[in-house]
């Protein structure tokens, strides 16, 4: 495994941040980590990167234990932090070329991470002359220099325009893929609070809520699913359990008013028998949608307070 996280649990005070949080990483994957504000994301991540210590567990990372290793595991690291930090009184060039003397990298591995990221055009630019688009670059550019095994980047597409977004997940996802073409095993560890971010950039998504793992899939999986979610609203309230006689229901909530969330097990469009039963109950069905069970609402469904 590239990343092993062994009942890792961190307090701040009397605050919980995580509670025995577990999950393993294979080498060549991009991996999503997803969860709201306060969940505990960037407090493992930085426990990862050893800047944090856990209070209790451990981490192995590129077959090291975490809290044995902390320098040679950060040397195989390449971290990303929510708050890019870049002296942006430097030119683009020689901020890459100061980090390369740092990791006593030869300077021509600069050019390759300048060319890789699309810095070619502003490498010439002060960082401060540069838009939060490509200020996100020269930060993932600085966490490639010394070609890492495993890289760390923590909301890196946050306060980004459209345009911005779209270029940075590209290029995100063109590292994963130029490290698994060349078979070099790179793993990336994304976290953020987008969903549209997973979808777009992860093989697989981990959601944490409350300092808990709460799901570990692979997106196809999510994907494949036979789930089905119906958005009914009827013209008044029924009881949930009434709803129980509908055919393959796993579970019927209302969500406001006369309107309920109905989760069936099967691949079957269940619109009509939905509509049946309103018609046998004398209710009118003044809404009724078919929902694909996607990403989005997972994560409503498991981190709802």
């Amino acid at each position: 495994m590239s990343i092993t996280v062994n009942n890792i649990s961190k307090h701040f005070g009397s605050q919980k941040a995580l509670n025995k949080v577990n999950f393993e990483i294979t080498k060549g994957e991009i991996v999503g980590f997803l969860g709201p504000n306060g969940a505990g994301k960037s407090t493992l991540m930085k426990i990862l990167t050893g800047y944090l210590t856990p209070d209790d567990g451990n981490a192995i990372i590129d077959g090291l234990e975490l809290k044995d290793n902390i320098a040679e595991i950060q040397k195989r690291i390449g971290y990303l932090p929510e708050h890019n930090p870049l002296y942006t009184e430097m030119f683009v060039r020689e901020y890459l070329r100061f980090n390369a003397s740092v990791y006593k990298i030869d300077k021509a591995r600069v050019e390759e991470v300048i060319k890789l990221t699309g810095l070619t055009p502003e490498a010439n630019k002060k960082i401060d002359q540069l838009s939060k688009g490509y200020r996100q670059r020269v930060g993932l550019a600085a966490a490639l220099l010394h070609d890492p095994e495993v890289l760390i980047l923590d909301e890196p597409t946050t306060g980004l325009d459209p345009n911005q977004l779209v270029e940075i997940r590209s290029l995100i996802k063109n590292i994963g893929k130029k490290a698994s073409e060349e078979n070099s095993g790179k793993t990336v560890f994304l976290s953020t609070h987008i969903m549209q971010e997973v979808e777009a950039i992860c093989d697989r998504v981990i959601i944490i809520n409350k300092g808990e793992i709460v799901a570990d899939k692979k997106l196809k999986d999510l994907r494949d699913e036979k789930e089905q979610i119906i958005a009914v609203e009827f013209d008044y309230r029924i009881e949930e359990v009434a709803l129980q006689e509908l055919p393959n229901l796993i579970s019927a909530k209302n969500v406001g008013g006369f309107h309920y969330e109905l989760i069936f097990d099967t691949n079957k469009d269940m619109r009509p028998a939905v509509f049946d039963f309103a018609h046998d109950n004398g209710l009118k069905t003044l809404q009724l949608n078919q929902k694909t069970k996607n990403l989005e609402s997972l994560f409503a469904e498991l981190t709802a307070s």
